[in-house]
């Protein structure tokens, strides 16, 4: 399909290749505006100016994230590439060079532009050929913590994404000291093509966490046998795990924080007593994080570039392609570990606030693995409705789930009663007596611009078929389903109800996704929403901008394997 071209291209032809060693070397010989000073500055400190034009490289080059050296598309060289400091107000350029073989792109997450320089190739835009440049050029009305990565080819996945940091034009309403980009991603030395096959091919491939009959004992000793029994008969019957937290976990991925494996220790410095401002960017392929620093309380402060009314917590999830911003500030000289253990706990990044380098703190020991619950089905009451029994169901649940999906083999489960999970912290969360952040905390520090209310809802369901491993919305995978029409200008509801027993990021380009969580005229914006197993959530879109925008889940390979829509502002 145009939007994600296949991954069986044929190789570089030898004018492809000579094309792009020339294009290379001219790159060589241009200027370079803050690429140097980013790439000098010790890794994840913000750059102390910001700066309106850029030239980004997008090229192979040695990196070295595990023992052994290897090979990855990079940007200016480095896995993350730099970290681009605009200002509020300011015009941007961005002079993006192509010297790999395949085509490329970027595009600005969460970023408010023009469609043509929103960077998804298949849509108002052409890609970057290789051998070529393109720039972007566009106007700043935003401030915040936002980063940028490939749509191209699966290259978000080996290395080609960054971090954006833009200055408020009207400056800074929390105070603090020092400033640290915290980027989380995944890595794995396996080519992302070969890991969707897998998953194509066995959907538990990398899952090695399953329930097994040496687990019922313990588990019958803590809630009683009964109960357990019932449990694992209704999943059995279903035949889905209630341990399939994550499609790829540990088993292949090595968690990283600025590029650095635990084992690498990424250290930020600070003297006791500073305000220390922390941007955590999920730049993950897969990968949920639950993050908290032991002995630290965090000042959540700003959500997807936005600020928000503080709220201290000890503990928060952040879905990939989301941000945080927090303030925490260090009583002493001690060092402090950010511990961001993955959700399937089969892994964790982390990185060291200390007063010195070479200090490191303890590392916490991870908690209990999560288990899906009946709620996580859409089953609050612990109905079973699977492919077998669906055609069943009646009307049980339709007031709330509305329309359900079409039942075909690309659905394999219907939420028949999807519950509003925004004060929910999450599966795996929230048991551990630490304060965690939930979705219903964020409220604006502004009101919303638009107070219309909504003309019309639009209702989507995040379907999915685990054993066909095929992704999409409404049962139908991105090749199959029409464009989604806005009319520019009018104020629309999304809803949304995950069939599914993921947790999905739903990310909409180039619209605000105005979070309705019940804080009415200061409900927050947020760019990525993560919609949790079994529940039903909504959000408003005031469709000021022509285009055509994509909205897609997030995880790269559900994005890959349908789950994306095309929405159509005219």
């Amino acid at each position: 399909m145009p939007v994600f071209p296949p991954s069986g291209a044929s190789g570089p032809t030898r004018r492809r290749f000579l094309g792009g060693a020339g294009a290379l070397a001219a790159i060589n010989a241009l200027p370079v505006h803050n690429a140097a000073q980013a790439t000098t500055l010790p890794v994840g400190q913000v750059p102390p100016d910001p700066s309106s034009t850029y030239d980004l490289v997008i090229g192979h080059a040695q990196i070295r994230i595990l023992q052994r050296p290897q090979r990855a598309p990079t940007v200016n060289g480095s896995v993350p590439g730099p970290i681009l400091r605009w200002r509020e107000g300011d015009t941007v350029t961005l002079n993006v060079h192509n010297t790999l073989a395949e085509e490329t792109s970027i595009h600005w997450h969460g970023i408010r532009c023009p469609a043509d320089m929103d960077g998804v190739p298949g849509l108002s835009f052409g890609g970057i050929a290789p051998g070529s440049t393109f720039t972007y050029r566009f106007p700043i009305r935003q401030s915040g913590t936002y980063w940028y990565h490939s749509h191209s080819n699966m290259q978000e996945a080996l290395g080609v994404y960054g971090a954006i940091v833009i200055d408020p034009l009207e400056g800074e309403r929390q105070q603090y000291d020092r400033d640290y980009v915290i980027l989380l991603s995944d890595w794995s030395d396996v080519d992302p093509r070969d890991i969707a096959s897998n998953l194509k091919f066995q959907s538990d491939y990398y899952n090695f966490r399953q329930r097994t009959v040496a687990s019922f004992f313990p588990d019958a000793a803590r809630q009683g046998p009964g109960p357990v029994l019932r449990d694992r008969l209704q999943w059995a019957g279903m035949n889905m795990s209630a341990t399939d937290i994550s499609d790829v976990s540990g088993i292949i991925y090595t968690q990283l924080l600025n590029g650095h494996a635990p084992d690498a220790n990424w250290t930020g410095l600070f003297r006791p007593g500073e305000r220390i401002r922390l941007r955590f960017i999920n730049a993950s392929t897969m990968t949920f994080y639950d993050i908290r620093i032991p002995g630290l309380a965090m000042e959540m402060i700003q959500a997807d570039g936005n600020a928000i009314e503080p709220v201290m917590v000890d503990e928060f999830r952040i879905g990939v392609a989301e941000t945080y911003d927090c303030i925490v500030q260090p009583p002493d000289s001690q060092a402090y570990t950010i511990f961001a253990q993955s959700e399937d706990r089969t892994a964790y990044a982390r990185g060291t606030l200390a007063t010195r380098m070479g200090q490191c703190g303890p590392i916490p020991p991870m908690d209990p693995r999560p288990v899906r619950s009946m709620v996580d089905m859409g089953m609050a009451h612990g109905h079973m409705v699977g492919m077998g029994n669906m055609a069943g169901m009646g009307g049980m649940g339709r007031a709330a789930s509305a329309k359900p999906p079409p039942l075909n083999v690309e659905n394999q489960n219907v939420a028949p009663m999807p519950t509003n999970r925004l004060a929910d912290p999450g599966d795996g969360l929230g048991g551990a007596g630490r304060r965690v952040l939930t979705y219903a905390d964020l409220r604006a520090v502004r009101p919303g611009v638009d107070p219309r209310p909504p003309s019309r809802e639009i209702t989507l369901h995040l379907t999915g078929n685990m054993e066909r491993y095929i992704w999409g919305f409404d049962g139908r995978k991105f090749s199959e389903a029409d464009p989604i029409p806005l009319r520019l200008g009018e104020r629309v509801r999304f809803v949304l109800i995950n069939d599914t027993m993921m947790e999905h990021p739903v990310h909409l380009h180039g619209l605000w996704s105005e979070l309705e969580n019940g804080q009415g005229a200061y409900n927050p914006f947020k760019h990525t929403i993560i919609s949790q197993p079994g529940s039903r959530l909504s959000y408003l879109v005031s469709a000021d901008t022509p285009g055509l925008w994509a909205l897609h889940c997030h995880l790269l390979y559900h994005m890959d394997l349908g789950m994306f829509r095309t929405v159509v502002v005219s």
